[in-house]
């Protein structure tokens, strides 16, 4: 638009002096016309009688000088070069017919004109020289400016608008393709299908033809990946199986403590599997919520009723606080699959012959706060425990793949809310989702 605007201003601007110029050219080749017919016919009245020049100053050689702005007319009449009468201090070179100068103060435009005159036995040079100011030419000029600058005002104002008009409409479907890019989640592949002006055809194809190879590489990933957690989860049960059985029929100690190892690091493989399959599911359904009306006091009772036996396992017990009632519209699945998570990482780091509470409450928003009893969270890496694979110092020996918190934090913000972790005053981490 700037650009459009700035050249209409400097055509504007070419306008205004191209008129101008042309103007002054028409309006002085008209003044030039009547100088040099009132020269000419001064000439014409002149005559030679009895061997002396004789000129009557004929009326009309003046009256068609005369102008609306009454400017003064100046004449010289020069006999061979001689001053016979007039204006003395009009002087003319003879280099050229028509001349500008000044003449007692005043600018004028004057012409030169000369005859020759025969008589019986003399011949004579007779010139005349004839000036007028330049008022009534001015005038013209003032007036011819002020019009021509209305007219490229006028121009001016009109090409902006133009440029308003021309780049709001290609912004206008800038705007549009701007907008439907923004509101897209990053598994919205899909092509523009809708219409966009000729000049935008051949972005907006490659752009379509981008994501096609997006949604293609996307999905051989999220294939890649489930594929490969499920592969890798199903041989490593049985693994762990046969470790246990060969655990039970291993009587030196060294071959005992090995073997328990070995069951450590497969119950670790078999964890950071379930975890990435769990993580690829997250980051799949996360952009397609499936919304149901929901109570997250039903679905958390419900995932603790599953969980009871593992935690009896461990000495540890699970309760359910909070309101009665905390309805929601959400995603069961993801909710379930974060609420698991941290459940599941309280059980681990709890403390056994300890609870683990739940909290479900609705208001001001519904939120899900699950702490534990044991050592808590290290006051210095509490910023940066939810990134991806990231573990605390005091998880070194705990089974774990750091996706937990991961899967929890990007549940809760798929349904507009986040994460809180903090340390509770009389020992024990908890931690808040938020919906």
């Amino acid at each position: 638009m700037l650009t459009l605007i700035g050249g209409a201003a400097v055509l504007a601007l070419l306008l205004f002096f191209t008129v101008r110029n042309y103007a002054v050219q028409v309006a002085q080749q008209g003044q030039d016309s009547i100088l040099e017919a009132s020269a000419k016919s001064m000439l014409d009245a002149a005559t030679i009688r009895d061997g002396v020049v004789e000129l009557d100053l004929p009326y009309s050689a003046f009256s068609i000088l005369s102008t609306a702005a009454d400017d003064r007319v100046f004449y010289a009449i020069l006999q061979d070069g001689n001053f016979l009468s007039g204006y003395e201090d009009l002087t003319f070179s003879d280099s050229q017919t028509f001349q500008s100068d000044y003449i007692r103060g005043s600018g004028v435009r004057k012409i030169s004109a000369s005859r020759t005159l025969i008589g019986a036995n003399r011949r004579t040079e007779l010139q005349i020289v004839v000036a007028q100011t330049k008022d009534a030419l001015s005038e013209t000029l003032d007036r011819i400016s002020r019009n021509t600058a209305l007219l490229g005002i006028g121009f001016f104002v009109l090409a902006v608008a133009l440029s308003f008009w021309a780049t709001s409409t290609t912004i206008g479907q800038l705007g549009k393709l701007t907008t439907s890019v923004t509101r897209r989640g990053p598994q919205d592949l899909s092509p523009f299908a809708k219409p966009v002006p000729r000049e935008m055809v051949p972005l907006v194809s490659s752009l379509n033809s981008l994501m096609g190879r997006l949604d293609q590489s996307l999905s051989q990933s999220e294939d890649f990946i489930a594929e490969a957690a499920h592969r890798v989860r199903t041989p490593l049960a049985t693994v762990r199986s046969y470790a246990e059985a060969t655990l039970q029929r291993v009587d030196k100690e060294e071959n005992r403590e090995a073997m328990r190892s070995m069951v450590k690091a497969i119950d670790e493989s078999s964890r950071a599997a379930g975890q990435l399959l769990d993580h690829a599911m997250i980051t799949f359904r996360a952009d397609h919520l499936e919304r149901d009306e929901i109570d997250l006091v039903d679905l958390v009772t419900d995932l603790v009723q599953r969980m009871t036996p593992i935690a009896e396992m461990k000495d540890l017990s699970l309760k359910v606080l909070g309101v009665p009632r905390a309805p929601y519209s959400g995603d069961p699945v993801l909710i379930q699959n974060a609420v698991r998570n941290l459940i599941d990482n309280a059980m681990k780091y709890g403390p056994a012959e300890s609870s683990i509470e739940i909290t479900v409450s609705a208001n001001p928003r519904p939120r899900i706060t699950v702490c534990d009893h044991g050592s808590g969270f290290p006051s210095s890496e509490i910023g940066t425990l939810t990134t991806r694979f990231q573990r605390g110092a005091n998880a070194k020996d705990t089974i774990g793949s750091g996706l937990g918190l991961t899967i929890a934090q990007d549940v809760a913000m798929a349904h507009g809310g986040g994460i809180e972790l903090e340390n509770q005053p009389e020992g024990g981490a908890c931690v808040t989702l938020s919906f």
